[in-house]
């Protein structure tokens, strides 16, 4: 990406962090700059008079009663980087370190953490260059920052510690090298100043927001597709139905499955049915989906304050020559908003599992053969993407125990509540995976089953998604492994192109 994200220390919006994630390069804006310059000199000012101030001229933690002397100060900075650096387990996406670099160098540039332009500068550098820290996923408690993965990235200003650049990992030295970087000197408060923070939990919290729209809009062309190959009744949609309730998520769902099933062929041919109502998979589609659309533009709020906030300690207000201990890097609310997020993720999974149940047996649709085959006994058909569904959801399920409901003591006491956010954030991946994995199988299930209303043609958005399907995977004609076709749907960038064709016939974007 060629576009360069402006960091000004004021509003960083989400859509600029993914996009710096995405591989768009960031630069400080100089108004920025100037506040972190007057913000330096007043903490160097403060600190000159001689005053005691935790983490600038005291130890850490449990050690925060011991003085430093000022000629360890720089020392005590590079100690505590290196100390801090105890990640464990599998490194974070490269996605995921690139948005904790521009939104750290974000809150930095605020100008309330005492320090200079030059580090945010440093960081930023590492954008430029793709030399991207490799930073293990595990080893925060959410609580006071996410001190372990950031200060994995500050090894890496040390000219410590690995990146990743190219893809290829290498030592911080010598890729800092090879780009004509030097190691960062750093310089008083820098070190605190770097992985006091939420930075982790936001990134994470960012990028998993934006797949779990995508996968809002997937999930809704997938239902519609289940419920017009079930002949379900699309009055459970009406627009004065959904308006009596008023939850916005609910009246956007609702309106895209209209949309969705318009002008479907299938729909009117059995218009007459005398069906009263569908099972609570195909009736309360637009009440459940809704719900996780408002859990998504909730927690998007949080993840925007959160963007925008300087999370450090102590923070200086150059203003009048102030510098204030408290607990800005404390992540609870991001854990409640990710635990929220978690289990918004994980209903659209659980949701789709069950229509996919219903188009393999649970229905009294006499064109839709049992296990959707033309062979039943000699041949399964689609039988066990089903068992596939109710494993991903079952993992699901057992991964949603509340993060921020536990807290486990650090700090030798003093650090007595953590947010555990952490753990909110690092199972998002998994459960934005596994729902994957569980539309790709209804889109694989429910493509099937409309082939069998033909020749009636389906609606706008339903015939092209279908369509887009049938571009990726082959009908089902005999038996054979269906695991390469899951894969194939199941890519965000599948799940994307089936949206997007079905936006594409209806001449407009799905709503949110």
């Amino acid at each position: 990406m060629s576009a360069s994200v402006r960091i000004d220390g004021e509003h960083l919006p989400l859509h600029d962090v993914r996009a710096v994630a995405a591989g768009a390069a960031a630069f400080l804006a100089p108004q920025a700059r100037a506040r972190c310059e007057v913000a330096a000199a007043t903490l160097q000012r403060v600190v000159s008079g001689g005053a005691v101030w935790y983490g600038i001229n005291t130890g850490f933690g449990p050690f925060a009663r011991t003085r430093i002397a000022d000629s360890d100060i720089s020392a005590l900075q590079v100690n505590l980087i290196r100390s801090h650096a105890v990640g464990y387990g599998e490194p974070l996406p490269v996605p995921i370190v690139r948005a904790m670099l521009a939104l750290r160098a974000h809150s930095l540039a605020r100008g309330y953490s005492g320090v200079g332009p030059a580090l945010v500068e440093a960081l930023l550098a590492l954008l430029e260059h793709d030399c991207i820290p490799l930073v293990p996923s595990r080893g925060s408690v959410g609580a006071s920052g996410d001190l372990a993965p950031l200060a994995h990235i500050g090894l890496v200003l040390l000219g410590e510690g690995e990146v990743v650049r190219a893809g290829k990992r290498l030592p911080a030295a010598a890729a800092l090298e090879q780009v004509g970087l030097r190691p960062h000197r750093l310089a008083l408060k820098e070190g605190l100043a770097l992985i006091n923070g939420t930075q982790y939990m936001t990134a994470a919290g960012i990028l998993a927001a934006a797949e779990t729209q995508m996968l809002l809009h997937a999930a809704q062309v997938a239902a519609a597709m289940s419920i017009e190959a079930m002949l379900g009744s699309v009055a459970a949609f009406d627009a004065g139905l959904h308006a009596l309730r008023g939850h916005a998520g609910q009246r956007q769902v609702a309106a895209n499955l209209r949309r969705l099933l318009a002008e479907s062929e299938v729909v009117a041919s059995h218009a007459s049915c005398g069906r009263v109502q569908d099972a609570y998979s195909l009736r309360c589609t637009p009440q459940v989906l809704g719900a996780s659309q408002d859990a998504v533009r909730y927690v998007e709020s949080v993840l925007q304050i959160e963007a925008d906030a300087v999370t450090d300690n102590p923070l200086v207000f150059p203003e009048d020559d102030r510098v204030i201990s408290g607990g800005n890097f404390h992540g609870q609310p991001l854990a409640l908003g990710l635990d929220h997020l978690g289990v918004a993720i994980a209903e659209i999974g659980s949701l789709a599992e069950r229509r996919l149940h219903r188009l393999l047996h649970d229905h009294d649709v006499e064109q839709l053969p049992r296990c959707l085959t033309t062979q039943p006994g000699l041949q399964s058909g689609l039988m066990m993407v089903q068992y596939l569904a109710a494993a991903l959801v079952s993992e699901n399920r057992t991964a949603l125990h509340p993060a921020s409901a536990d807290n486990v003591v650090t700090g030798g006491g003093v650090e007595d509540h953590n947010s555990m956010g952490s753990i909110a954030a690092t199972r998002l991946p998994q459960l934005l995976h596994n729902v994957r994995g569980v539309i790709a199988a209804e889109l694989l299930a429910a493509a099937q089953a409309l082939e069998f209303h033909a020749p009636l043609r389906c609606g706008t958005g339903t015939g092209a998604a279908l369509q887009e399907v049938r571009r990726r995977v082959d009908a089902l004609v005999d038996d054979r492994s269906l695991s390469p076709d899951i894969e194939a749907l199941a890519t965000p960038a599948a799940l994307t192109a089936i949206v997007r064709a079905a936006e594409t016939a209806l001449g407009e974007h799905l709503g949110v």
